[in-house]
Protein backbone atom coordinates (compact mmCIF):
# COMPACT_ATOMS: atom_id res chain seq x y z
CA UNK A 1 0.00 0.00 0.00
CA UNK A 2 0.86 3.18 -0.94
CA UNK A 3 -0.51 5.81 1.29
CA UNK A 4 0.29 8.92 -0.31
CA UNK A 5 -1.23 7.87 -3.00
CA UNK A 6 -4.12 6.77 -1.62
CA UNK A 7 -4.19 9.74 0.11
CA UNK A 8 -3.96 11.85 -3.04
CA UNK A 9 -7.38 10.36 -3.61
CA UNK A 10 -9.29 12.16 -1.05
CA UNK A 11 -10.04 15.81 -1.74
CA UNK A 12 -10.55 17.00 1.62
CA UNK A 13 -6.92 16.23 2.42
CA UNK A 14 -5.98 19.59 -0.22
CA UNK A 15 -7.71 21.77 2.22
CA UNK A 16 -6.16 23.70 5.17
CA UNK A 17 -8.13 22.93 8.91
CA UNK A 18 -7.13 26.37 11.16
CA UNK A 19 -3.91 27.15 8.44
CA UNK A 20 -2.94 23.20 9.20
CA UNK A 21 -2.65 20.10 7.43
CA UNK A 22 -5.60 17.49 8.37
CA UNK A 23 -5.06 14.86 10.53
CA UNK A 24 -8.59 13.43 10.48
CA UNK A 25 -8.58 10.57 13.07
CA UNK A 26 -12.50 10.30 13.21
CA UNK A 27 -13.03 7.38 10.69
CA UNK A 28 -14.90 5.86 12.77
CA UNK A 29 -17.83 8.27 13.27
CA UNK A 30 -17.61 8.76 9.54
CA UNK A 31 -15.00 8.64 7.12
CA UNK A 32 -13.72 10.83 4.22
CA UNK A 33 -14.51 10.25 0.51
CA UNK A 34 -12.22 9.37 -2.13
CA UNK A 35 -12.97 11.58 -5.41
CA UNK A 36 -14.61 8.33 -7.72
CA UNK A 37 -17.36 8.71 -4.88
CA UNK A 38 -17.86 12.21 -5.33
CA UNK A 39 -17.27 12.50 -8.67
CA UNK A 40 -19.78 9.50 -9.23
CA UNK A 41 -22.94 11.11 -7.41
CA UNK A 42 -22.46 14.58 -9.93
CA UNK A 43 -22.39 12.54 -12.71
CA UNK A 44 -25.47 10.53 -11.98
CA UNK A 45 -27.17 13.67 -11.19
CA UNK A 46 -25.62 15.83 -14.09
CA UNK A 47 -25.89 13.04 -17.22
CA UNK A 48 -28.13 9.74 -15.75
CA UNK A 49 -30.70 10.84 -13.22
CA UNK A 50 -33.86 8.78 -13.27
CA UNK A 51 -35.39 6.81 -10.65
CA UNK A 52 -35.50 3.22 -10.25
CA UNK A 53 -37.81 0.63 -10.80
CA UNK A 54 -40.95 2.94 -12.18
CA UNK A 55 -40.28 3.82 -15.69
CA UNK A 56 -39.28 2.13 -18.96
CA UNK A 57 -37.44 4.92 -20.69
CA UNK A 58 -33.75 4.23 -21.05
CA UNK A 59 -32.82 6.80 -18.05
CA UNK A 60 -35.12 4.55 -16.09
CA UNK A 61 -33.38 1.24 -16.99
CA UNK A 62 -29.83 2.38 -17.41
CA UNK A 63 -30.43 4.08 -13.48
CA UNK A 64 -32.43 0.81 -12.40
CA UNK A 65 -29.23 -1.40 -14.17
CA UNK A 66 -27.00 0.51 -12.01
CA UNK A 67 -28.91 0.27 -9.13
CA UNK A 68 -28.96 -3.32 -8.87
CA UNK A 69 -25.41 -3.80 -10.00
CA UNK A 70 -24.14 -2.06 -6.47
CA UNK A 71 -26.64 -4.90 -4.61
CA UNK A 72 -24.95 -7.53 -6.95
CA UNK A 73 -21.15 -5.69 -5.94
CA UNK A 74 -22.40 -5.63 -2.06
CA UNK A 75 -23.48 -9.29 -2.32
CA UNK A 76 -19.62 -10.33 -3.56
CA UNK A 77 -18.09 -8.18 -1.29
CA UNK A 78 -20.07 -9.08 1.96
CA UNK A 79 -20.36 -12.99 0.22
CA UNK A 80 -23.60 -13.21 0.80
CA UNK A 81 -25.39 -16.14 -1.22
CA UNK A 82 -27.71 -13.93 -3.24
CA UNK A 83 -28.21 -10.50 -4.08
CA UNK A 84 -31.78 -10.38 -2.77
CA UNK A 85 -30.15 -10.47 0.62
CA UNK A 86 -29.14 -7.30 0.17
CA UNK A 87 -31.72 -4.63 1.29
CA UNK A 88 -30.92 -0.98 0.98
CA UNK A 89 -31.78 1.20 3.87
CA UNK A 90 -31.03 4.80 5.07
CA UNK A 91 -28.57 3.60 7.22
CA UNK A 92 -27.51 1.08 9.86
CA UNK A 93 -29.58 2.96 12.27
CA UNK A 94 -32.95 1.55 10.41
CA UNK A 95 -31.71 -1.47 9.41
CA UNK A 96 -31.71 -2.62 12.77
CA UNK A 97 -34.90 -0.68 13.48
CA UNK A 98 -36.24 -3.02 10.51
CA UNK A 99 -35.41 -5.87 12.21
CA UNK A 100 -36.28 -5.03 15.37
CA UNK A 101 -39.65 -3.27 14.46
CA UNK A 102 -40.80 -6.97 11.63
CA UNK A 103 -38.84 -9.57 13.91
CA UNK A 104 -40.95 -8.13 17.22
CA UNK A 105 -44.28 -7.56 15.69
CA UNK A 106 -44.37 -11.31 14.50
CA UNK A 107 -42.23 -13.26 16.73
CA UNK A 108 -41.85 -11.18 20.60
CA UNK A 109 -44.24 -11.60 23.43
CA UNK A 110 -44.41 -10.65 26.81
CA UNK A 111 -41.86 -11.45 28.70
CA UNK A 112 -39.14 -12.99 25.86
CA UNK A 113 -35.61 -11.85 26.63
CA UNK A 114 -33.00 -9.85 23.93
CA UNK A 115 -29.56 -9.74 24.37
CA UNK A 116 -27.42 -7.17 24.07
CA UNK A 117 -24.08 -6.50 25.49
CA UNK A 118 -22.78 -3.11 27.03
CA UNK A 119 -20.32 -2.47 24.61
CA UNK A 120 -23.45 -1.39 22.21
CA UNK A 121 -24.26 1.64 20.26
CA UNK A 122 -27.14 3.68 21.25
CA UNK A 123 -28.45 2.33 17.47
CA UNK A 124 -28.55 -1.16 18.62
CA UNK A 125 -30.28 -0.98 22.03
CA UNK A 126 -32.84 1.70 21.56
CA UNK A 127 -34.85 0.13 18.81
CA UNK A 128 -35.13 -3.14 21.57
CA UNK A 129 -36.10 -0.48 23.88
CA UNK A 130 -39.35 0.55 22.30
CA UNK A 131 -40.34 -2.90 22.21
CA UNK A 132 -39.56 -3.07 25.77
CA UNK A 133 -42.26 -0.27 26.51
CA UNK A 134 -44.75 -1.87 23.31
CA UNK A 135 -44.37 -5.64 24.17
CA UNK A 136 -43.14 -5.99 27.71
CA UNK A 137 -39.82 -7.49 26.04
CA UNK A 138 -36.90 -7.87 28.62
CA UNK A 139 -33.53 -6.53 27.76
CA UNK A 140 -30.18 -8.35 28.87
CA UNK A 141 -27.09 -7.14 28.85
CA UNK A 142 -23.94 -9.55 28.40
CA UNK A 143 -20.67 -7.78 30.42
CA UNK A 144 -17.90 -6.92 29.33
CA UNK A 145 -14.64 -7.49 31.03
CA UNK A 146 -11.33 -5.21 32.51
CA UNK A 147 -9.98 -5.38 28.81
CA UNK A 148 -13.17 -4.48 27.00
CA UNK A 149 -14.27 -7.43 25.63
CA UNK A 150 -17.36 -9.22 25.60
CA UNK A 151 -16.53 -13.58 25.58
CA UNK A 152 -18.78 -16.18 24.76
CA UNK A 153 -18.59 -16.86 28.05
CA UNK A 154 -20.18 -13.30 28.91
CA UNK A 155 -23.08 -14.27 26.29
CA UNK A 156 -23.59 -17.84 26.95
CA UNK A 157 -23.98 -17.38 30.77
CA UNK A 158 -26.94 -14.74 29.91
CA UNK A 159 -28.73 -17.13 27.37
CA UNK A 160 -31.80 -18.47 28.85
CA UNK A 161 -34.72 -20.37 26.84
CA UNK A 162 -36.56 -16.83 27.13
CA UNK A 163 -34.07 -15.32 24.86
CA UNK A 164 -35.26 -15.00 21.17
CA UNK A 165 -32.61 -12.65 19.39
CA UNK A 166 -28.97 -11.81 20.28
CA UNK A 167 -27.88 -8.45 19.01
CA UNK A 168 -24.02 -7.51 19.38
CA UNK A 169 -21.48 -5.06 18.00
CA UNK A 170 -18.75 -6.79 15.42
CA UNK A 171 -16.26 -4.04 16.62
CA UNK A 172 -16.90 -1.96 19.29
CA UNK A 173 -16.39 1.79 18.69
CA UNK A 174 -14.83 2.60 22.08
CA UNK A 175 -12.79 -0.13 23.16
CA UNK A 176 -12.11 -1.48 19.65
CA UNK A 177 -12.77 -5.35 20.59
CA UNK A 178 -13.83 -7.46 17.49
CA UNK A 179 -16.49 -9.74 19.20
CA UNK A 180 -15.80 -13.56 17.88
CA UNK A 181 -19.07 -13.15 16.21
CA UNK A 182 -18.73 -16.72 14.49
CA UNK A 183 -18.25 -18.71 18.00
CA UNK A 184 -21.17 -16.47 19.39
CA UNK A 185 -23.42 -17.12 16.15
CA UNK A 186 -22.44 -21.30 16.78
CA UNK A 187 -23.56 -21.01 20.06
CA UNK A 188 -27.07 -19.05 19.10
CA UNK A 189 -27.85 -21.62 16.47
CA UNK A 190 -27.12 -24.61 18.28
CA UNK A 191 -30.12 -23.29 20.88
CA UNK A 192 -32.23 -21.75 17.84
CA UNK A 193 -31.01 -18.37 18.36
CA UNK A 194 -31.01 -15.50 15.73
CA UNK A 195 -28.34 -13.00 15.91
CA UNK A 196 -27.98 -9.87 14.60
CA UNK A 197 -24.75 -8.30 14.35
CA UNK A 198 -24.01 -4.22 14.28
CA UNK A 199 -21.15 -4.06 11.85
CA UNK A 200 -21.06 -0.03 11.33
CA UNK A 201 -17.21 -0.56 12.49
CA UNK A 202 -16.68 -4.22 11.04
CA UNK A 203 -17.66 -3.17 7.58
CA UNK A 204 -15.02 -0.95 6.88
CA UNK A 205 -11.87 -2.75 8.71
CA UNK A 206 -12.44 -6.42 8.14
CA UNK A 207 -13.03 -9.16 6.09
CA UNK A 208 -17.11 -9.84 5.95
CA UNK A 209 -17.70 -13.30 4.60
CA UNK A 210 -21.75 -13.70 5.72
CA UNK A 211 -21.69 -17.26 4.60
CA UNK A 212 -18.91 -18.17 7.03
CA UNK A 213 -20.00 -16.30 10.19
CA UNK A 214 -23.49 -17.29 9.50
CA UNK A 215 -25.13 -14.66 11.08
CA UNK A 216 -29.30 -13.71 10.51
CA UNK A 217 -28.91 -10.64 10.27
CA UNK A 218 -25.76 -7.79 9.29
CA UNK A 219 -26.26 -3.82 9.49
CA UNK A 220 -23.37 -1.74 7.64
CA UNK A 221 -23.62 2.29 7.70
CA UNK A 222 -21.94 2.94 3.98
CA UNK A 223 -20.69 6.23 5.03
CA UNK A 224 -18.33 4.41 7.27
CA UNK A 225 -16.89 2.48 4.36
CA UNK A 226 -16.06 5.89 2.20
CA UNK A 227 -19.13 6.21 0.92
CA UNK A 228 -22.19 9.10 0.95
CA UNK A 229 -24.43 9.31 3.68
CA UNK A 230 -27.82 8.65 3.80
CA UNK A 231 -27.46 4.82 3.15
CA UNK A 232 -26.98 1.70 4.63
CA UNK A 233 -27.37 -2.25 4.21
CA UNK A 234 -28.58 -4.73 5.73
CA UNK A 235 -27.80 -7.97 4.99
CA UNK A 236 -30.66 -10.90 6.04
CA UNK A 237 -31.24 -14.49 5.44
CA UNK A 238 -33.54 -15.07 2.57
CA UNK A 239 -35.33 -17.36 5.19
CA UNK A 240 -36.04 -14.03 7.53
CA UNK A 241 -37.03 -11.82 4.41
CA UNK A 242 -39.52 -14.53 3.59
CA UNK A 243 -40.81 -14.90 7.22
CA UNK A 244 -41.00 -11.05 8.07
CA UNK A 245 -43.84 -8.55 7.33
CA UNK A 246 -42.73 -5.36 6.04
CA UNK A 247 -41.37 -2.68 7.67
CA UNK A 248 -42.51 0.47 5.69
CA UNK A 249 -45.34 0.61 3.02
CA UNK A 250 -45.59 2.66 -0.11
CA UNK A 251 -44.77 2.24 -3.68
CA UNK A 252 -41.91 0.12 -5.33
CA UNK A 253 -42.66 -2.62 -2.43
CA UNK A 254 -45.63 -4.06 -3.13
CA UNK A 255 -47.36 -6.82 -6.20
CA UNK A 256 -50.53 -5.51 -5.89
CA UNK A 257 -53.01 -3.19 -4.94
CA UNK A 258 -56.82 -3.41 -4.35
CA UNK A 259 -59.27 -1.96 -2.20
CA UNK A 260 -59.92 -5.71 -0.80
CA UNK A 261 -56.13 -6.04 0.08
CA UNK A 262 -52.33 -5.91 -0.42
CA UNK A 263 -49.84 -8.16 -1.37
CA UNK A 264 -46.27 -7.48 -1.48
CA UNK A 265 -43.32 -7.52 -4.09
CA UNK A 266 -40.57 -10.09 -4.36
CA UNK A 267 -37.43 -9.72 -2.13
CA UNK A 268 -35.73 -7.02 -1.81
CA UNK A 269 -38.46 -4.96 -3.10
CA UNK A 270 -40.68 -5.59 -0.38
CA UNK A 271 -38.27 -3.93 1.90
CA UNK A 272 -37.35 -1.15 -0.10
CA UNK A 273 -40.62 1.04 0.14
CA UNK A 274 -40.77 4.79 -1.78
CA UNK A 275 -37.81 6.48 -3.84
CA UNK A 276 -34.76 5.41 -2.69
CA UNK A 277 -31.31 7.25 -2.36
CA UNK A 278 -30.45 5.68 -6.16
CA UNK A 279 -27.73 8.55 -6.55
CA UNK A 280 -26.20 6.74 -3.28
CA UNK A 281 -26.45 3.54 -3.82
CA UNK A 282 -24.54 4.05 -7.08
CA UNK A 283 -21.76 6.13 -5.59
CA UNK A 284 -21.17 3.22 -3.11
CA UNK A 285 -20.70 1.04 -6.19
CA UNK A 286 -17.60 3.27 -6.40
CA UNK A 287 -16.63 2.88 -2.79
CA UNK A 288 -16.82 -1.25 -2.78
CA UNK A 289 -14.37 -0.70 -6.56
CA UNK A 290 -12.13 1.44 -4.11
CA UNK A 291 -12.04 -1.13 -1.84
CA UNK A 292 -11.44 -3.82 -4.10
CA UNK A 293 -8.80 -2.06 -5.33
CA UNK A 294 -6.38 -1.64 -2.25
CA UNK A 295 -8.15 -5.52 -0.80
CA UNK A 296 -9.38 -5.45 2.76
CA UNK A 297 -5.89 -7.58 3.72
CA UNK A 298 -4.32 -4.64 3.10
CA UNK A 299 -5.97 -2.83 4.55
CA UNK A 300 -6.39 -4.80 7.91
CA UNK A 301 -2.70 -5.37 7.70
CA UNK A 302 -2.23 -1.35 7.17
CA UNK A 303 -4.82 -0.46 10.29
CA UNK A 304 -3.81 -3.20 12.64
CA UNK A 305 0.05 -2.07 12.36
CA UNK A 306 -1.02 1.56 12.50
CA UNK A 307 -3.09 0.58 15.94
CA UNK A 308 -0.39 -0.69 17.59
CA UNK A 309 1.80 2.25 16.84
CA UNK A 310 -0.85 4.18 18.08
CA UNK A 311 -0.90 1.85 21.45
CA UNK A 312 2.55 2.19 22.18
CA UNK A 313 3.37 6.24 21.67
CA UNK A 314 0.00 7.08 23.81
CA UNK A 315 1.21 4.63 26.67
CA UNK A 316 4.55 6.55 26.57
CA UNK A 317 2.58 9.72 27.24
CA UNK A 318 2.16 9.26 31.33
CA UNK A 319 -1.06 11.57 31.41
CA UNK A 320 -3.48 9.23 29.00
CA UNK A 321 -5.23 6.50 29.58
CA UNK A 322 -6.30 4.00 26.67
CA UNK A 323 -9.23 2.70 27.25
CA UNK A 324 -9.87 -1.09 26.96
CA UNK A 325 -7.20 -3.07 26.17
CA UNK A 326 -8.71 -6.04 24.05
CA UNK A 327 -6.63 -8.86 22.46
CA UNK A 328 -7.73 -8.24 19.28
CA UNK A 329 -8.49 -4.84 18.44
CA UNK A 330 -9.37 -2.77 15.48
CA UNK A 331 -8.91 0.88 14.78
CA UNK A 332 -10.22 2.33 17.45
CA UNK A 333 -8.30 4.17 20.27
CA UNK A 334 -10.13 5.68 23.03
CA UNK A 335 -8.46 7.19 26.21
CA UNK A 336 -8.36 10.27 28.56
CA UNK A 337 -6.05 13.07 29.70
CA UNK A 338 -5.65 13.01 33.38
CA UNK A 339 -7.43 16.28 34.69
CA UNK A 340 -8.64 17.67 31.18
CA UNK A 341 -12.37 17.12 30.10
CA UNK A 342 -12.58 15.39 26.82
CA UNK A 343 -14.11 18.46 24.57
CA UNK A 344 -11.57 20.43 25.88
CA UNK A 345 -8.70 17.98 24.39
CA UNK A 346 -10.92 17.98 21.62
CA UNK A 347 -11.26 21.33 20.96
CA UNK A 348 -7.26 22.33 21.51
CA UNK A 349 -6.63 19.43 18.96
CA UNK A 350 -8.58 21.27 16.35
CA UNK A 351 -6.39 24.04 16.66
CA UNK A 352 -3.64 22.13 14.94
CA UNK A 353 -6.02 20.46 12.51
CA UNK A 354 -6.29 17.30 14.60
CA UNK A 355 -9.97 15.76 13.82
CA UNK A 356 -10.81 13.78 16.63
CA UNK A 357 -13.92 12.89 18.43
CA UNK A 358 -15.02 13.54 22.10
CA UNK A 359 -18.28 12.68 24.24
CA UNK A 360 -19.72 9.49 25.04
CA UNK A 361 -19.83 8.04 21.09
CA UNK A 362 -23.47 7.11 21.52
CA UNK A 363 -22.17 4.09 24.25
CA UNK A 364 -23.32 5.71 27.57
CA UNK A 365 -24.01 2.27 29.12
CA UNK A 366 -20.53 1.29 28.56
CA UNK A 367 -19.02 4.90 30.26
CA UNK A 368 -21.27 5.05 32.99
CA UNK A 369 -19.98 1.36 34.30
CA UNK A 370 -16.33 3.19 33.89
CA UNK A 371 -17.74 6.05 35.37
CA UNK A 372 -16.69 8.31 32.87
CA UNK A 373 -18.71 11.19 31.13
CA UNK A 374 -16.63 11.19 27.95
CA UNK A 375 -13.86 9.91 26.36
CA UNK A 376 -11.58 11.53 23.65
CA UNK A 377 -10.95 9.52 20.35
CA UNK A 378 -8.75 8.84 17.49
CA UNK A 379 -10.36 6.24 15.21
CA UNK A 380 -8.27 5.44 11.81
CA UNK A 381 -8.94 4.95 8.06
CA UNK A 382 -6.71 3.58 5.09
CA UNK A 383 -5.57 7.16 4.99
CA UNK A 384 -3.57 7.59 7.84
CA UNK A 385 -0.08 7.08 8.60
CA UNK A 386 2.37 7.59 11.44
CA UNK A 387 3.01 11.03 11.23
CA UNK A 388 -1.03 11.89 12.08
CA UNK A 389 0.14 9.65 15.37
CA UNK A 390 2.95 11.40 15.93
CA UNK A 391 1.03 14.77 15.51
CA UNK A 392 -1.92 13.59 17.85
CA UNK A 393 0.58 12.42 20.42
CA UNK A 394 2.58 16.43 19.88
CA UNK A 395 -0.78 18.13 20.52
CA UNK A 396 -1.64 16.24 23.28
CA UNK A 397 1.48 17.38 24.65
CA UNK A 398 0.49 20.91 23.71
CA UNK A 399 -2.80 20.73 25.13
CA UNK A 400 -0.67 19.44 28.60
CA UNK A 401 0.77 22.15 29.11
CA UNK A 402 -2.19 24.84 28.23
CA UNK A 403 -3.31 22.93 31.59
CA UNK A 404 -0.23 22.94 33.08
CA UNK A 405 -0.61 18.72 33.77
Amino acid sequence: MNIDNIKKQFPIFDNKVQNNDLVYLDSANSSQKPKVVVDRIYDFYTKEFSNVGRSVHYLAVAATNLYENTRVMVQKYINASDPNEIVFTKGATEAINLVANTFGQKFLQEGDEILLTELEHHSNYVPWHYLRRSKGIKIKFAEFNSDGEVTLESIEKNITPKTKMIAITHLSNVTGAILPIKEITKLAHSKNIPILVDGCQGAPHLKLDMQDIDCDFYAISCHKMYGPTGLGVLYAKKKWLDALPPYQGGGGMIREVKKEGITFGDLPNKYEAGTMATAQVIAFGESIKFLNKIGIENIEAHESQLTQYGEEVLRKNNSVKLIGSPKNKGSVLSFTLDGIHAHDIATILDEDGVAIRAGHHCCQILHDKLGLSATARASLGVYNTKDDIDKLNESLNKCKKIFDR
